[in-house]
């Protein structure tokens, strides 16, 4: 076996990288400044580049030993994504955003930056490394559903075979210490789901409801219903998180609508409880309206699957985790986070993993400002651990054998 992933390497680079790229923050499927630094930072590296066709996407594979029979070989997909969000940046840097209402606060940049880090270190090591690495840089990750378009224009299929394995490394700065690693086996993040709906009434004037429909106390009463619904029909045991982050109706106080919508986000990690609770949310919501003389236009929409991590994959990353950055950093996971992730879809089509990296620039991390905050702030000196975590998983997960175990044992 080839020698270990080297940590020598001067990463300082990375820092101003990553601080151009948080300066230009851009939110969706179209980074085009984002896309032209990525494609900067790789070249002269000799990889196969991509770039996508309905996103800003970027691919590259990077080709390991090619006397490596077809036959023995394997590929490692490795992703960062790269969208920022509709935020004003209120943290008080000296590389704060210069797009105002966008801002990483996700670490996106993180991201990108450390996967370049690591295209730079193996690109060094590819004579001795027995298989290819598609690097995936997606856009559109916060709520455009990037990876499913770029599946769509084939990631999964750029080195001419399918991946072997797929890993992604997600900062955070609140969930675990600084420079800490975790993840858990099976379902890590929750799917992720939208449930629409409009109530319509007949409006009037407001001192005279009798004379109208209002359809606002029927939402109202929809959206009460629905917390109940969650604790009295689903076990304690199946987590579910519905939060209702919309609601809209009316223009003046005095003056009764003749509409009403909310939305809400629902959460879960098993495929029967969402069935479930798709049937039984919508029939609660057309009862209500019934119950008050009215019509509910009900939608619900699924939209990221829960992301399941392959056991073998963690396994492998514990061991990686104590070997690569030494003891006590590996922090096992015990319950996942409703949070969701469209990595689920590659997760569906490969075994891997997700990891989280702690990254807050304070020990206080319990009190740290969370991710898609507009206060958030990450550690760039995490970046050297991750750049060496994850070439390292895709070096080892590259001479593992075809006749092991057919994920990652």
């Amino acid at each position: 076996m080839t020698a270990s992933m080297e940590r020598s390497h001067d990463f300082t680079d990375l820092t101003g990288l990553r601080h151009a790229l948080h300066q230009v923050p851009e939110v969706g499927l179209d980074l085009p400044l984002t896309q032209a630094i990525v494609l900067d930072a790789l070249s002269g590296l000799d990889l196969e580049i991509t770039t996508g066709i309905n996103c800003s996407s970027v691919v590259g594979v990077l080709r390991g030993d090619r006397n490596v029979p077809d036959a023995n070989r394997r590929t490692i997909l490795l992703r960062a994504d790269m969208d920022g969000l509709p935020l004003r940046e209120e943290a008080d840097i000296s590389f704060r955003s210069r797009h105002d209402g966008a801002m990483h606060a996700c670490g996106h940049d993180v991201h990108t930056a450390m996967l370049i880090g690591v295209a730079h270190v193996l690109a060094a090591q590819r004579d001795r490394l027995p298989g290819d690495v598609i690097l995936m840089f997606q856009p559109g990750e916060e709520g455009f559903d990037g990876a499913s378009v770029m599946i769509e224009e084939g990631v999964l299929s750029a080195a001419g075979r399918h991946p072997d394995a797929a890993w992604a490394l997600h900062v955070m700065s609140g969930l675990v210490p600084r420079g800490a690693v975790t993840a858990r086996r099976g379902p890590m993040l929750a799917s992720s789901n939208a449930l629409r709906v409009t109530v319509r009434g007949a409006g009037g004037h407001g001192s005279a409801p009798h004379r109208a429909r209002d359809p606002i106390p029927a939402a109202a009463e929809m959206v009460t219903a629905l917390q109940t619904l969650v604790s009295r029909t689903t076990s304690a045991f199946d987590p579910v998180v519905v939060t209702v982050g919309e609601f809209h109706a009316g223009t003046k106080e005095n003056v009764i609508p003749s509409h009403a919508r909310f939305s809400a986000t629902i959460r879960c990690f098993d495929g029967d409880v969402l069935n479930r609770l798709e049937t039984d949310c919508t029939r609660l919501c057309h009862g209500i309206a019934t119950a008050h003389g009215l019509q509910a236009d009900v939608q619900f929409e699924r939209m990221y699957p829960v992301t399941v991590n392959d056991p073998h994959a963690v396994g492998l990353a514990e061991q990686q985790v104590d070997r690569v950055l030494g003891g006590e950093r590996w922090h096992a996971m015990p319950n996942p986070v409703a949070g969701a992730e469209d990595f689920s879809r590659v997760l569906q089509a490969v075994p891997g993993a997700m990891l989280f990296l702690g990254a807050s620039v304070t020990d206080e991390w319990n009190d740290a400002p969370d991710n898609h905050s507009p206060h958030v702030l990450f550690d760039d000196a995490v970046m050297s651990d991750g750049v060496a975590l994850l070439g390292e998983l895709a070096r080892v997960s590259l001479f593992r054998s075809h006749a092991s175990d057919k994920v990652l044992g």
